[in-house]
């Protein structure tokens, strides 16, 4: 029997670093196909006979007066109310509606924004 040993600690480390790459790319997987996230209904948009699932709420909170609020951090509210509904399985978001709170905190003041709308499935 033959037993293997390289000439040199570089072809032992190469052959190492052979093994760890193949066995770390093995291990990679794929994420899923992503699904759509739900839409943002009005009452008037609603064709469909639906069933209330939840009733969702997000906030965050950030430094600035309410007046600082920029269209990002309103698409922030939005899109985290879809998020939300679609890890519940629900079919859209219906009455969306944001709303931005001013706190103080010492020197800075601080907005507290929150989101809340109803998750619904669709019959």
């Amino acid at each position: 029997m033959h037993n293997f040993r390289p000439r040199s600690k570089s072809a032992l480390l190469a052959l190492l670093l052979v093994c760890t790459l193949i066995f770390t790319c093995s291990c990679a997987t794929t994420p899923p196909p992503s699904r759509e996230l739900p839409p943002l209904l009005t009452q008037d948009e609603l064709l469909r006979p639906y069933q209330k699932v939840a009733s969702i709420e997000v906030k965050r909170e950030r430094y600035g007066s309410p007046s600082d609020l920029t269209p990002v951090d309103y698409d922030w509210a939005y899109q985290a109310l879809r998020q939300e509904a679609a890890r519940i399985g629900a079919d859209a978001v219906i009455t969306p509606e944001v709303r931005v709170e001013l706190r103080s905190h010492l020197w800075f003041p601080i907005s507290e924004m929150k989101a809340k709308g109803i998750a619904i499935k669709f019959r």
